[in-house]
């Protein structure tokens, strides 16, 4: 995932997050951030147990707002089919 990429959320994520699968975004950086998932790693947060992963700015088109988000979370769109 590269800055000017088209992204949207992973079809097998959003639902169960409740996130729209219809809505795309562009890449407009790539930084690395923690994450603390608590399904995975459970309630008790201990930051020096995990390591920056990369995350998107993401500028979506749906409504112009600008969030971070996990880049295991999304999908390139290919447009070139």
């Amino acid at each position: 995932m590269k800055i000017g990429d088209l992204v949207r959320y992973r079809s097998d994520y959003a639902p169960e997050k409740g996130m729209p699968t219809n809505h795309n975004g562009l890449v407009v950086d790539v930084i690395k951030k923690k994450v603390w998932r608590t399904s995975l790693m459970g309630k008790r947060v201990e930051w020096g147990k995990v390591k920056p992963e990369p995350h998107a700015v993401v500028l979506w088109h749906h409504d112009g707002s600008v969030i971070n988000v996990p880049a295991v979370d999304l999908e390139v769109i290919d447009d070139s089919a």
